[in-house]
């Protein structure tokens, strides 16, 4: 009996051992409605959550509601990325980057109107078979959202609760996306509320620089370590939340699939913190390039590639285009630092801006150890 008690101890202390070295538990994608990414050309095998986005405020009825033009697709999320992956679980990812953040602060700020989105949210995802909801407030705008922010939370955590007991179902995954640090805009997050009420928090550890606002230098939008200012990087978030009271096994690390191109004051001054004059002559308005894009960009353009260990993040550049961005090395090394850390996972904002929807970024970050 010893024997087998020893051998049954042995073996759960091995797979004690394993699980806190090797696998994240989260590996994570955005999929955004209008990126142009099919619901079928989604390669689920690669993630464990996926997160549908987004779904939205109507600020008259204090309810969340999905657009008319989404709602099949959103309807159909589950199913669809369950049939290359059973086991995947999907979130209702509410509000995002173009919402209107001033109607969250003003939707939390009474009982009536949390309940009736809370309730609405809840009622939304289970119609839609999701097994879970995100929500990305862009930002709360003052220290009374913040506050709100906290009540909020905790009720919505109260009511999630509650309503898997009524039903018998597994209580909803409950997760909100968040900046890198934990404050923002000189605004503290509530950490108390954060740490006890979410299943994890998602850091977007990226636009820590951009070309279109100061300092007028290039410099990498996701680095993961900051030698230089020890200030703007995805590992100096992280220590920021630990430090204020989130576990590390609640934190989840951004790795973005879109870089940034800066115009080169010299074309031959080329490295890191290269004196730029804003944005390059290529990709969106505020210089952001898929990274899809980037790699075409490169080929076309025969640019010059440079993978730097000591932030553990990509450039390149040609002429006088410069552009930060992660590559494959980039994803690995960082998988390989969440595990180190003992952080429950990374995700991807977002997957349609792949290499031409082949999952290569997706592939180096599910293959990182």
């Amino acid at each position: 009996m010893a024997h087998i008690l020893s051998i049954l101890f042995s073996f759960f202390f091995i797979q004690l051992l394993d699980f806190s070295n090797g696998q994240n538990v989260v590996k994570a994608g955005y999929w955004v409605s209008d990126r142009g990414l099919a619901l079928n050309n989604i390669n689920s095998t690669l993630f464990t959550h996926l997160f549908c986005a987004f779904a939205d405020l109507n600020p008259q009825l204090n309810q969340l509601i999905i657009s008319p033009e989404n709602q099949d697709s959103f309807r159909q999320f589950t199913s669809t990325v369950q049939q290359k992956n059973p086991s995947a679980k999907t979130l209702l990812s509410i509000g995002g980057g173009s919402a209107n953040k001033t109607a969250y602060g003003i939707m939390a700020r009474t009982p009536n109107s949390r309940k009736s989105f809370i309730n609405s949210s809840i009622r939304l995802a289970r119609q839609s078979g999701f097994h879970g909801l995100d929500l990305v407030w862009q930002y709360p705008e003052s220290a009374t959202d913040m506050t709100n922010l906290d009540t909020l939370l905790n009720e919505w955590r109260t009511a999630i609760n509650t309503e898997a007991r009524n039903s018998g179902s597994a209580a909803l995954l409950f997760t909100a996306t968040v900046s890198c640090s934990p404050q923002v805009n000189n605004l503290s997050y509530p950490i108390q509320s954060v740490a006890k009420n979410l299943d994890w928090i998602n850091l977007m550890a990226y636009e820590f620089y951009g070309p279109n606002w100061p300092p007028s230098h290039t410099n990498s939008h996701a680095q993961l370590f900051d030698p230089v200012n020890q200030v703007k990087s995805g590992s100096n978030g992280i220590n920021q939340w630990i430090q204020e009271g989130v576990p590390a096994q609640k934190l989840v690390l951004g790795i973005p699939f879109y870089g940034f191109a800066w115009r080169l004051v010299n074309s031959n001054i080329h490295g890191l913190r290269a004196p730029a004059d804003g944005k390059a002559n290529v990709g969106f308005d505020d210089g952001s390039m898929t990274y899809a894009e980037i790699r075409e960009y490169i080929v076309q353009n025969r640019a010059t590639t440079v993978y730097n260990a000591t932030i553990v993040g990509d450039y390149c550049y040609s002429g006088s285009t410069w552009i930060s961005y992660d590559d494959t090395q980039s994803a690995r090394n960082k998988v390989s630092y969440i595990k180190s850390r003992g952080l429950l996972g990374y995700f991807a904002w977002h997957i349609a801006a792949d290499s031409n929807w082949n999952s290569v970024l997706a592939h180096a970050a599910a293959e990182g150890n």
